[in-house]
Order: C-alpha cells, then structure tokens, then sequence
C-alpha cells in the first residue's frame, strides 16, 4: 500500500472517461468585462457578426460568452481521448532531490501529446467546428511551430487542408516542425512570403527578412480572406483560445484533488497566454471566487518583455494592421522580436484577459534571458529525464528559483507548472547553448504607439 501511495504521488492519472466535459471561462468570474476589441476605424467596440468571415460562428459565440462552463462537443472529446489525453500530472521527485528543497514540484505532461505540445487542446476543438460550418481550408501562423503542427493534425483528422505561415527564423531554425506539419498533409510557407501581398513588400525591402509573428499573423488573415472557402485560427490570444485549453487545469484540479494536494504556486511561459491560461485559469476562477489565496506566475523572455517592460494599451494584433485593436501588454506591434530560439514566445503582444489579471494584480509576471533559462532546462533533463521545449524552459527557469527559495526560507510550499512542450525538435538551440553561440537580447527602450486616449 505504501508504495502504491508513492507511485500515486510521482504520476497521478486519470480515466478517459474523465476527460472534463466543458470547458471553463474565466470571463464568467470577473468583476468586470475585459476591455472588447475595437474597430481600428471608429475606436468603438467590434460587431460580432464582422468576424464571421474570418472565423467559424460557434469560436465567435465562445469569444464573447460569459457562461462559465461551455459544453465540449463529443466528437472533440473523443479526439482528445485518441491524442492520449488525460495528460499525468507528475512530480518532479529527482529535482526536488537535486535542489534539496523542501518544495513539492509537479507539472502536468502536456508534451505528451502527438505533436509535443499543449497546441492540440484548442487546434482540435477549432477544427472540428469550422468542419460542421462546412469550411474547407484552414490558414494559420506559427513560430516555433508547435501551432502549426497541432492545426496540421486537427485539419487530418476533420479533413480540411491547413496552410500555415511559419516565421521565417523558425522555419529556417526547426526543418523538423516543417516536416512534421507537411507530414500532416499542411502547405508550409516561410513568413514573410511571396504568397500575399503584404509579405512580398515585406521582401521587397529586405530578401532576409527574418519574420515575426504579427507579419505571419497578418499574411494569414490576407489569405483567409481572399480565399472563400477559408478560414483563420488562432493559436494563442483570443478567449475561445484559451478557454479550449482549460482542460488541461480541470484535469490537473482532480488529479491534486486525488493526492489531497492544493498547490501554493502555479506558473506557466506566455507567449500570447494560451498554456498559462489553460493550466492556471480554473484555479484562478477559485481565486476569484474567494476559495484560494494561491499565486499565479506568468515568465516571459527579456527579449520581447511585453507585460514586464510593455505599455497596457490598445494595439493590434498583427504587423499589418487587419486585426482590431485589443487592450493587451504590448511593446508595439511593429517590434522585430530577436531571433531567440523561444520562438512561441516572440509575440510583441499577450492576451486580453492575461493582461487584464495581470494589471489587476492577480497575476505576477517575470521576464529570463535564453541562455538562463536553457541551464535551466538542462539541470531538469539531467535530472527528470524530458528535454523540455525553449519555451517551457522560461518556467522551469523560475520554478527552480522558488525552490531553491523555498530551501533558504524553509518553506514546504507546493509549486504547479505546466510542462507545455518537449524540446526534441529544438536540439539545435541546445547544441547552441552548449557550444556558447546563444546571445541573450533585450531591447534598450520600447516605443508604443497610443490609439486610444
């Protein structure tokens, strides 16, 4: 019996048929309702119903819903049990031992998934309902790739075809997430491209152009809209994003619930929000409701410090200017992000609503240079055994500081995260780490434009 308890602890699991049946909004726990989108013309709030061109009905119904729980259709749920989800949730044991903390560390596996990543949450969901609207192709962007490879499969298994617009730097940095995503049977174009007219001004001025993700962002949404039988999805941002990833926190909040544990610090990596939201969201909801005192940390890069060093304003989403303008953490919308290997986390923007609880202070947030963060990364695969991706390593980055906070106040605290990627199609950033070729970057001053006074 005792060492079942054990085992119970390291990899806590759950049943298929436990696989949450809604997903959680957060926008139904707030005091008040996040700033809305506003049309970049006449700076009022945007009609719904503009949107419908751009993304499946059912997506625009869940961005501006305040029902706490949204039902998930059977046949997502059904998908998420074929890609292996309920993720474990795990204790990171040989860590705690490495560090000598006092710290209890667990994270859920999210890199477990097909493609690596949490992406598959939310890619699934997209796809299957812009399937039932009868929309043929799907067009994205992606960074590191993690996006594109998760729509690339959702858009197999609904029978869509999938473009995606991947930043030029990662699609030159990452061949493996390109080959995965045509693998899938995704048309893969490196951002920004000769495809739209927008990225070809782009490379009219500079051929090495090395992209960002507002000018993939804005080469889709130019797509999308000149091809009728298109669609855009996102991969981050917007509330039907993030809500598609609660399932991973109401997996997690059963699992802790099973071992009789209530984590003290839950954190995650924001690049425009979706894993943090998705992990830490339904334990925020009991913030908000007043049933936990718990602290919520969101960790950043320096090189694109959108909530650390950013303006809390209206911007727009994308280079080109084709999205409405959201109330977000910015550092402008025409910042270059360096060429960091964290490329899901190049995004000179985040979510409204994380950026809403953020200003609040309901969330805290902290901004890590690369090569930091990749030591980090290397002492949890020289001790847990998973390589983690760029990316999540700006997490482990911080929950390793706690812990070792934790040794030198004493303090048992229990420290939750959310393993969101593997790193093992992103080896050539540690082989760069490892031979001294990293640069940490980080801007000198930030300009943002104001567009709402």
């Amino acid at each position: 019996m005792q060492t079942l308890a054990v085992r119970e602890d390291t990899r806590v699991l759950l049943s298929q048929d436990e696989i949450p049946t809604s997903y959680y909004n957060i926008q139904s726990d707030l005091s008040e309702p996040i700033p809305p989108p506003l049309d970049p013309g006449t700076r009022q709030p945007v009609n719904p119903q503009s949107l419908e061109r751009i993304f499946a009905k059912e997506l625009i119904r869940q961005e501006i819903s305040s029902e706490r729980n949204i039902k998930i259709p059977e046949e997502v749920r059904e998908a998420y049990a074929a890609i292996g989800r309920p993720t474990p949730l795990v204790r990171a044991k040989r860590l705690e031992k490495f560090l000598k903390t006092p710290a209890r560390i667990y994270y859920k596996a999210e890199y477990l998934s097909p493609t690596g990543s949490h992406k598959p949450n939310t890619a699934l969901a997209q796809a299957f309902y812009n399937s039932q609207q009868g929309t043929h192709r799907l067009v994205t962007e992606s960074g590191a790739g993690q996006w594109g490879s998760a729509l690339a499969l959702a858009s197999g298994i609904f029978g869509l075809k999938c473009k995606v617009y991947m930043v030029r730097v990662s699609y030159n940095q990452k061949p493996g997430r390109r080959t995965m995503m045509e693998t899938y049977g995704a048309e893969v174009t490196p951002s920004p491209s000769n495809d739209t007219k927008f990225g070809k001004s782009l490379l009219d001025l500079d051929k090495q152009h090395p992209g960002t993700l507002g000018i993939a962002i804005s080469e889709a949404l130019e797509d999308t809209v000149t091809h009728d039988d298109s669609r855009y999805c996102l991969g981050s941002v917007l509330n039907h994003v993030l809500l598609h990833q609660t399932v991973i926190g109401l997996e997690a909040q059963k699992q802790f619930e099973k071992i009789d544990v209530m984590p003290d610090i839950i954190a995650g990596c924001i690049g425009g929000g979706s894993n943090f939201a998705g992990f830490a969201y339904p334990f925020l909801g009991e913030k908000l409701r007043g049933r936990s005192d718990a602290r919520f940390v969101a960790c950043e890069p320096k090189a694109v410090p959108s909530t650390t060093r950013g303006t809390y304003t209206y911007d727009f989403g994308d280079t080109a200017e084709m999205t409405p303008l959201l109330k977000m953490y910015t550092v402008g919308h025409k910042y270059v992000s360096p060429p960091i290997h964290s490329g899901g986390l190049r995004y000179h923007g985040k979510a409204p609503s994380l950026c809403y609880l953020i200003n609040k202070g309901y969330v805290e947030s902290v901004a890590y240079h690369q090569n930091e963060v990749f030591q980090a990364a290397r002492t949890f695969a020289q001790t847990e055994g998973m390589i983690p991706a760029p990316e999540t390593a700006h997490v482990i980055k911080f929950v390793i500081d706690e812990a070792i906070r934790c040794k030198e106040r004493n303090e048992s605290k229990v420290i939750a995260f959310n393993n969101c990627g593997h790193g093992l199609l992103d080896l050539k950033a540690y082989e760069d780490f490892q031979a001294g070729r990293l640069v940490d970057y980080e801007p000198a001053s930030i300009q943002v434009d104001n567009y709402v006074s």
